[in-house]
């Protein structure tokens, strides 16, 4: 079915459908389209925010720390880059358990205030000359924010637009949450290419950097806007009125859902480190490694970013077909081939660095066109929110947000070649997970 045919309907507003076959295809309804359009576009500003940090990293890291070592500065810059992923399990827990109590759309209107909030303070913060040491810990506070902030906004954003998906299109409804990620960072990147392309450096380091964070600190609003106009899901309407007491969802996911969670975990360790590595910091990469034109390696990164928006529902068409197993198998495997020669070829010409990009986002589709769908199939919706949150946070705390400074730790120290080893323990890690894992297609949620 062709994807304009899935998103155009009239039959009647419905909600999760739980008493019909999840094999039984439905167009959208009315209803369902606008929910997940919401749901999308406020988790795209959200992303907007958390990727300009890894984008400007280069150019404003010694405006933060002490600019007479600009290498020191940018490994003290990525640092904190890191320990916002720190903050993503602490947020996924408690914002999740807010939104398994309160409702998602709460939970989404939280997160997205919690985040531009923070993009706001980065770009008004004074330098380092200015203040001394000051001038790091409000980015450290700021970006630790951001960390809360993204760690409650995965799994609300994946609860909400799935449990309002129809039948037999969850992974292509889920498939727009990531999406909305990659148009995010897109945006991110296209901000990096446009004023690396207009200011000089020195304009760069002083205030250009600036007015990316403000940009994305006014795009704040209106996801704001979208996610109060949106309505609950009608999953969580009916997890409230089942008779017993409401339970902690932290402690119920622990005690009777640790097997999921583990699998939650252990599916998103490859694209914990491929996605950040591919999507977010390959320009700086190529730029650090081989001495690649940072101008260059952004518009290679844009258009590859472009062409795997594209593609990532198409993705999600394919999980609804196919299944989620043979995605995910496919996505790992890929990256167990690739890993080698893209980092070997990365510097070599534009031409090479986004074939490159391109094939490796490619790959990733496997991964972002499935994710969402499957990690809700396997919570109910009393903890669905903190069960997918917290341990998907956990993993990408531990293998995504560490990947821009063991990369570039790496390749100071000598040991650049080795990084396709890295990603590849990884991949080879996930690929065992995805081939073991039961097939959850046709599971109807509850």
């Amino acid at each position: 079915m062709a994807t304009e045919d899935v998103l155009h309907s009239g039959e009647p507003a419905v909600g999760q459908h739980r008493d019909e076959p999840a094999t039984k295809r439905r167009k959208f309804t009315p209803r369902q389209r606008k929910a997940v359009i919401a749901g999308a576009v406020g988790n795209m500003v959200e992303f907007v925010d958390w990727a300009i940090y890894a984008t400007f990293a280069p150019i404003f890291a010694t405006q933060f720390f002490a600019p007479r070592n600009p290498t020191a500065a940018l490994l003290s810059t990525l640092a904190v880059y890191a320990a916002g992923f720190v903050m993503r399990p602490i947020g996924a827990a408690l914002l999740g358990i807010f939104a398994d109590r309160h409702g998602r759309k709460n939970g989404l209107v939280l997160t997205v205030g919690l985040m531009s909030g923070a993009s706001a303070v980065i770009a008004i913060a004074p330098t380092y000359t200015q203040v001394g040491i000051l001038a790091p810990l409000l980015l450290l506070f700021a970006r630790l924010i951001q960390g809360f902030s993204a760690g409650g906004e995965f799994g609300s954003s994946v609860a909400f637009i799935v449990e309002w998906a129809a039948p037999g299109r969850r992974a292509f409804a889920g498939s727009w949450q990531q999406v909305s990620v990659g148009a995010g960072t897109l945006l991110a990147a296209g901000m990096g290419a446009l004023l690396t392309g207009v200011l000089d450096q020195q304009a760069l380091q002083s205030w250009g950097w600036r007015v990316a964070f403000g940009a994305g600190a006014v795009l704040g609003l209106v996801a704001l806007w979208l996610r109060f106009s949106i309505s609950e899901t009608e999953a969580f309407a009916k997890a409230t009125k089942r008779p017993g007491p409401r339970r902690n969802a932290f402690a119920a996911v622990v005690r009777d859902h640790p097997r999921a969670a583990l699998r939650v975990m252990g599916m998103t360790i490859l694209p914990g480190v491929a996605f950040f590595m591919w999507v977010s910091y390959m320009p700086a990469y190529a730029h650090l490694t081989t001495g690649f034109p940072l101008r260059e390696a952004l518009l290679a990164n844009t258009i590859a970013l472009g062409i795997y928006v594209i593609a990532v529902p198409f993705g999600g068409l394919l999980a609804d077909r196919v299944g989620r197993k043979p995605a995910l198998v496919a996505f790992a495997a890929g990256f167990v081939v690739f890993t080698w020669p893209a980092l070997h070829f990365v510097g070599n010409s534009f031409a090479g660095l986004l074939v490159i990009e391109i094939i490796g986002m490619l790959l990733i589709v496997g991964y972002t066109g499935t994710c969402a769908a499957v990690m809700a199939e396997q919570f109910p919706a009393e903890v669905r929110t903190t069960g997918i949150g917290l341990p998907y946070a956990v993993s990408i705390a531990l293998f995504g947000g560490t990947v821009p400074y063991v990369v570039t730790w790496m390749n100071s120290s000598g040991l650049g070649g080795l990084v396709w080893l890295y990603i590849t323990v990884a991949a080879a890690i996930s690929l065992i997970v995805y081939a073991t894992m039961p097939e959850t297609k046709d599971r109807v949620l509850t």
